[in-house]
């Protein structure tokens, strides 16, 4: 499948007369947690010549492309759009510049990139995305008798994800199974929830789960934690001619 989706990528190159600085796997591929029939989640980030960024108006600056019955998601993000969600600390921008599975990369720029990440990253933003999203999910499926087990990772993975914002100066990282390493978990919590990425590994993404109780628990523990320090976390701190440095230098390789 990586030879059809680089070939796909040069594709749109030609198609959209555009340069791919980087194209990688997000979602629950590169999280470390996929099923037999998991999509495949490919992100963008690319610039065009120099003269499309003269324009008065306000051209298309992303890519939305599915094919193969969406098996293939193809997004991507223009250059100056990236880098002003990264100056928000943008978290799914932040964490596709840091997955494992890389299609194309122009040389140097993923790491280059990472650099002003870390410079722009926002505990406090973050924290927002992750600590939303997984209290939506444990307000969804908790109480529930039955739930996608693939939902109930997306919940685990994020509230795992508050927990090294508070504890960590570094960017969450996008490969769970890091987090599950570097924090400190309880060995029960951490034992089931690897035996469940290996149970995930043979079941559909339809596949309903129940019970947990335990890993609901310590994933409300987190949540509630996180809620109480959230205040208090830092902003970013990046440097706009930095960034403005970056662009121009990216544009005139």
């Amino acid at each position: 499948m990586k030879e059809r989706i680089i070939e796909e990528l040069r594709n749109i190159e030609k198609e959209k007369n555009i340069k791919i600085l980087l194209a990688c796997e997000t979602g629950s591929r590169a999280w470390g947690f996929p099923s037999p029939d998991s999509d495949y989640d490919v992100r963008i980030l690319y610039c065009h010549p120099k003269d499309w960024y003269l324009q008065l108006g306000t051209p298309k600056d992303t890519i939305e492309i599915m094919l193969e019955n969406n098996d293939l998601d193809f997004t991507g993000w223009d250059l100056r759009k990236a880098l002003g969600l990264l100056w928000k600390s943008n978290p799914p921008l932040l964490e596709r510049i840091q997955s494992p599975i890389i299609y194309i990369e122009e040389p140097g720029f993923k790491e280059s990139f990472k650099s002003l990440a870390q410079e722009c990253y926002s505990k406090i933003g973050t924290m927002h995305h992750y600590l939303s999203m997984s209290k939506k999910i444990y307000d969804d499926i908790s109480s529930a008798e039955e739930y996608k087990l693939k939902k109930f990772f997306y919940g685990i993975r994020t509230a795992i994800a508050c927990k090294w914002i508070m504890e960590r100066d570094e960017m969450p990282p996008i490969e769970f199974g890091i987090m599950l390493d570097q924090l400190d978990i309880p060995s029960d919590i951490n034992r089931r929830i690897l035996e469940l990425i290996d149970m995930k590994s043979t079941q559909d993404e339809s596949y309903m789960h129940s019970g947990e109780s335990n890993l609901f628990e310590y994933m409300k523990n987190i949540l509630d934690l996180a809620d109480s320090n959230f205040k208090g976390l830092s902003g970013g701190k990046g440097d706009m001619d930095k960034m403005n440095q970056f662009f121009i230098e990216t544009l005139s390789k």
